[in-house]
C-alpha cells in the first residue's frame, strides 16, 4: 500500500515538474523575458558555432571552390604566417590607435554638443539641419579633399574615422537627451534647481544608459569605416593588409584581416557593454 501512494505521489510530481518546464518554455519566447547567463552564453557561442559548420560544410566539401573561400584551416594558417612573418602584430596596434584616436576625438565634441542640442531648443534649431545634412555623405568621399588638406598621414585617416563618426554621435546624444521624462524634469523646478542644475542632477543620469547604448553602436561604425580610411596610401595596419592581399590574391589573409577586425570589435563593444553595467546596474535590472 505505501508502495502504491509512493508511485502515485511521484506521478503527481512528475507531471507537474513537466508542466513547469512545459511553462518555462514557453516564457522563453514571451518579449523581454529573461533568461539564465548560462543560456544566454551558450546560445552564444553555439551562434559561432553554427557560422564555423556552415562554412566548413561549403569548403571541405568542395561545394564553394577553395580559391575564392578557403577552408577554416587555411585561413588559420594565412593567419599565422601574418603572425610570424609579417609582424602583423604591428598592423593590428596602429589600427587599433586610428580607430580610438577618431572615436574618442568624435566623443569629446559630439557628447556634449548632443547634449545641449537635446536639452536646449536654441541649440538645436541652429545645429541640427547641419549635422543632419553632413550625416548623409558619404565619408569616403571627403578622403579626395583630406588628402589635399592634410596629406596622406596618421592625421589624414583619423580624421576620416573622426568624420565618420561625430555626427551620428551628436544626433543621437541628442535624441537620448531629448527623450528624458518631462515630469522629472518639472519636479526638479518644483524643488527650486536651476537650468543647469536640472542638466547635472536629473538630464544627464536619465540620459546616460541611452548614451552610452548610442557610444556602442557607433563605435562599431568606426571599425567599419577603418578599411575606407586605410585604404590610400597606407602603409601599415589591417586595412592596408588587406589591401595588399586582394593585389596579390591571398583571399586567406584577407579573410583573416577582416575576422580580426570583427574581433577588435566585439573586444571593444563587450568593455563598453561591461562598463555601462557597472555604471548603470539600475538601468539593467539589477
Amino acid at each position: 500500500m505505501t508502495k502504491g501512494r509512493t508511485t502515485v505521489t511521484e506521478t503527481i510530481f512528475l507531471k507537474e515538474e513537466k508542466t513547469v518546464r512545459r511553462k518555462k518554455n514557453k516564457d522563453l519566447l514571451k518579449p523581454y523575458k529573461p533568461i539564465s547567463k548560462n543560456l544566454y552564453l551558450t546560445l552564444c557561442i553555439a551562434s559561432f558555432i553554427l557560422l564555423v559548420g556552415i562554412w566548413s560544410l561549403l569548403t571541405y566539401t568542395s561545394i564553394i571552390d577553395s580559391v575564392f573561400l578557403p577552408t577554416p584551416t587555411d585561413v588559420i594558417s594565412s593567419g599565422i604566417t601574418l603572425f610570424t612573418e609579417f609582424n602583423f602584430v604591428n598592423d593590428i596596434l596602429v589600427t587599433l590607435y586610428r580607430v580610438l584616436a577618431g572615436f574618442v576625438l568624435s566623443l569629446i565634441i559630439g557628447v556634449p554638443l548632443g547634449i545641449f542640442m537635446g536639452s536646449f531648443k536654441i541649440v538645436e534649431a541652429f545645429f541640427e539641419p547641419l549635422v543632419s545634412f553632413m550625416r548623409y555623405m558619404p565619408v569616403s568621399a571627403f578622403i579626395p579633399l583630406f588628402i589635399l588638406w592634410i596629406g596622406i598621414g596618421e592625421l589624414e585617416k583619423v580624421t576620416v574615422i573622426f568624420i565618420g563618426s561625430i555626427f551620428s554621435i551628436i544626433l543621437m546624444v541628442a535624441v537620448e537627451v531629448s527623450n528624458v521624462r518631462r515630469e522629472l524634469v518639472e519636479a526638479a523646478y518644483t524643488l527650486g534647481s536651476t537650468h543647469f542644475g536640472v542638466l547635472r542632477s536629473v538630464v544627464l543620469p536619465a540620459s546616460m544608459p541611452g548614451i552610452m547604448d548610442a557610444i556602442r553602436l557607433v563605435l562599431g561604425w568606426a571599425w567599419s569605416y577603418i578599411i575606407v580610411a586605410e585604404l590610400i596610401a597606407a602603409q601599415t595596419g589591417i586595412g592596408s593588409v588587406i589591401i595588399e592581399s586582394q593585389r596579390m590574391f591571398r583571399i586567406g589573409d584577407i579573410i583573416f584581416g577582416i575576422l580580426t577586425i570583427g574581433v577588435l570589435g566585439l573586444g571593444s563593444d563587450f568593455l563598453l557593454k561591461s562598463l555601462s553595467k557597472k555604471l548603470f546596474a539600475w538601468n539593467y535590472g539589477r
